[in-house]
């Protein structure tokens, strides 16, 4: 059975709705957000370590793998939206913000198959 994704709107009235049957808003202040983004964040760079770039690549094929590649991000995702609403942020709209900002930063004639940075292009 195909099930619609929820949006990101959903999913944050949802996140929300959990937070608050558990009285954690009062541990949510916006630096703890981030301080915990980045904790997650760091969960998901420790599925890499030790291992080579083939090695990882190889590994992230296996089911165990992809659960724990799919928990991660899902923190990942879910503290992002935390901080965003906490901040009042439109997360959708920043997005699409950045990447038009990206697309003036990297000009694709300049910046197609290289990694230098903006500044050095």
């Amino acid at each position: 059975m195909n099930q619609k994704s929820p949006s990101l709107n959903e999913l944050t009235n949802q996140l929300i709705e959990f937070r608050d049957a558990r009285d954690w808003r009062q541990f949510h202040s916006l630096k703890d957000l981030i301080l915990s983004l980045n904790l997650e964040a760091s969960e998901l760079l420790e599925l890499t370590q030790w291992k080579s770039e083939q090695a990882f690549e190889e590994e992230a094929k296996t089911d165990a793998m992809q659960q724990r590649l799919k928990e991660e991000c899902a923190d990942v995702f879910l503290y992002l939206l935390l901080v965003a609403e906490r901040a009042g942020i439109d997360i959708r709209a920043a997005a699409a913000e950045k990447i038009k900002a990206n697309d003036t930063k990297y000009p694709v004639e300049k910046s197609r198959g290289t990694a230098t940075k903006y500044d050095k292009l």
